[in-house]
């Protein structure tokens, strides 16, 4: 059975995450899997991760099993022609027929995204706070992540058989115009995992929570945390495989300007 590798990028916020399941209305993958039935009826789909309602993507990837072989470029074509406009297919290329977008990942790549101002143009994109925030004590807390560590007390558990375990391999804190970038990359992540890290690093920039705090929160977990970013700041940034290594630059992927003065009318630039 032939087998594709799809990249995806989707704006998360009409849709209830990424999975079909009983009767959620208005799923990511629920869009992609009907667009693809409309030009193979037997086409089956699954995505690596499932990310929440409002959460974003810049590089979901899925496999799609279909019975006969496509050109790649001209279903993707036609595929985006039936998807809405908040959904668009980037990629399509052949894989192994075993290849399975979940089960094969080596790591998964998310970054949040804080502004540091209101928006009006990227509210759905940003967690806008109001507080000053202290981006070096954020950043300082990144190296106690590394690792593997047990992370039961930054998750909402769906299935309570499920190991809380997770190696994280890259924690970046930076800054650029007026927003706070977090990214973070490891092998899975627990549900709401990242978005309880982020909730307890804005703790910290805010001073609420010190740094050696949140080093014991991570080397010795206790009471659960119950803070959690909101969805609408967070996008798995990439997925990866054998032999891939991402190494894209911390930069936005919905960039929010800094302030200027604007130019009055008739005044020239100097």
């Amino acid at each position: 059975m032939p087998t594709y590798k799809l990249t995806i990028e989707y704006e998360g916020t009409r849709y209830s995450g990424w999975q079909t399941q009983g009767n959620t209305p208005r799923t990511i993958q629920g869009k992609l899997v009907a667009a693809a039935r409309q030009l193979a009826p037997e086409a089956d789909l699954g995505g690596a991760v499932r990310t929440d309602a409002g959460v974003h993507a810049a590089g979901q990837v899925a496999h799609l099993r279909l019975k006969s072989k496509i050109d790649p470029r001209g279903f993707s074509q036609k595929m985006n022609d039936l998807l809405p406009a908040d959904i668009h297919i980037l990629n399509i290329e052949p894989a192994a027929e075993r290849f399975h977008a979940r089960h094969d990942a080596d790591s998964r790549v998310y970054l949040y995204q804080i502004s540091r101002r209101r928006t009006a143009f990227a509210k759905p994109f940003v967690w806008w706070i109001k507080d000053s925030l202290a981006v070096e004590s954020m950043a300082r807390c990144a190296p106690s992540l590394l690792g593997k560590h047990d992370f039961a007390s930054f998750s909402d558990q769906r299935n309570t058989n499920e190991s809380t375990l997770v190696v994280i391999e890259r924690v970046e804190v930076g800054e650029d115009g007026d927003l706070i970038l977090i990214r973070i990359q490891a092998s899975h992540f627990l549900w709401k995992m990242v978005r309880k890290l982020v909730a307890m690093l804005v703790e910290v920039g805010r001073g609420a929570v010190m740094v050696d705090e949140f080093v014991a929160a991570i080397e010795r977990p206790s009471a659960p945390f119950r803070p959690t970013a909101p969805p609408s700041g967070l996008f798995l940034e990439a997925v990866t495989y054998a032999g891939q290594l991402y190494d894209r630059p911390l930069h936005p992927i919905v960039p929010v300007e800094s302030r200027r003065n604007p130019t009055r009318q008739g005044e020239r630039k100097r």
